[in-house]
């Protein structure tokens, strides 16, 4: 039983708190800490760290400092950005924000996937450039086409119940092949270019580990065929930006819709921002009205657990990279 820990909110102020955060302050004691300079000295007694609006390297340069450190939660899904070799090596349990952003996420997959089989991203391009008015544009059906979904965790779900209420197919690519009653079949690793090749639509919804970095590469794009569209929500760090622009600029895919790259935010000189078959989204896809709130809720929930000694929900598999259970 914990009484009255000691818990550390990274990245905010005492003037500039996260929404809806004063039930925890019942259950700790919140010190709000900016900045990594002011995180040396306050996590020297710390029970506990909200990673809100920080920075890995402010946790990574403090954290032999930290003698009573036991809990982090993330504000995002991915924990790539929080992760490093200590706190991999510790003792240290990481949680996540599971079960905030997968809805929207999908949402944002379903809305591009119809944007270019309806040929919506190329109208409200004619509208913008040219302000002119082209109609017998082909169109398309989500309806019969397949989806094949690279990450087969919570995000990639969401997306499938969707797909398939639409009358796609759906079929998934993860760590190894068993059966799911959502996603159907699942296949290991070394069915991702077969998979690819039957793929209409490919969800990359990867978290960015050392065995999905570059996956999707030359040879996975090769794969694909030539009318296949490429959806990024994982993160850029999965995908070799170049070998996709190669393959979008040669037609060797049909489109992107991207909201993660390798550099963010994209480079004013990428070549992605004026292809006209790829939609550019600045990293944004699970944002909506209210998901700091919401993140925040995550947090308190847990924080209340464990200031009872319960189990932690959203639990990270650190060494593996990514959430669990």
């Amino acid at each position: 039983m914990v009484s009255r820990p000691i818990v550390i909110v990274l990245g905010a102020a005492d003037d500039d708190r996260p929404p809806s955060i004063e039930p925890a302050i019942e259950l700790a004691d919140l010190r709000f800490v900016p900045d990594g300079d002011a995180l040396a000295d306050a996590i020297v007694d710390a029970d506990a760290l909200f990673f809100w609006r920080a920075q890995k390297a402010w946790v990574e340069e403090a954290f032999g400092r930290a003698a009573r450190l036991r809990w982090i939660q993330s504000a995002s899904d991915g924990v790539d950005g929080l992760l490093f070799p200590a706190l991999v090596a510790s003792d240290v349990t990481v949680t996540n924000a599971r079960g905030v952003f997968e809805d929207p996420i999908a949402e944002w997959v379903i809305a591009a996937m119809g944007a270019f089989v309806t040929g919506l991203h190329a109208t409200i391009a004619d509208q913008v450039r040219a302000g002119g008015w082209h109609d017998g544009r082909h169109r398309e059906r989500l309806a019969g086409q397949r989806l094949v979904v690279v990450g087969p965790g919570p995000i990639g779900r969401a997306t499938a119940v969707r797909a398939l209420a639409l009358g796609m197919t759906v079929e998934a690519v993860g760590r190894s092949a068993r059966g799911d009653e959502v996603l159907g079949v699942v296949h290991a690793p070394d069915g991702l270019h077969d998979a690819l090749g039957r793929a209409d639509h490919v969800l990359d919804a990867l978290p960015l580990t050392d065995a999905t970095r570059r996956l999707f590469d030359a040879k996975a794009f090769g794969a694909m065929r030539p009318t296949a569209r490429f959806y990024n929500v994982g993160r850029g760090g999965t995908v070799d930006e170049n070998a996709l622009t190669d393959a979008l600029r040669d037609r060797t895919i049909a489109g992107a819709a991207l909201d993660v790259f390798e550099q963010e935010p994209l480079p004013p000189t990428s070549p992605l921002w004026t292809m006209p078959n790829v939609i550019v989204s600045p990293h944004i896809c699970g944002d909506f009205e209210g998901w700091e709130e919401a993140v925040v809720g995550v947090f308190v929930d847990n924080l209340r657990r464990f200031a009872s000694g319960q189990s932690l929900r959203n639990p990270v598999d650190a060494a593996a990279g990514f959430g669990v259970g």
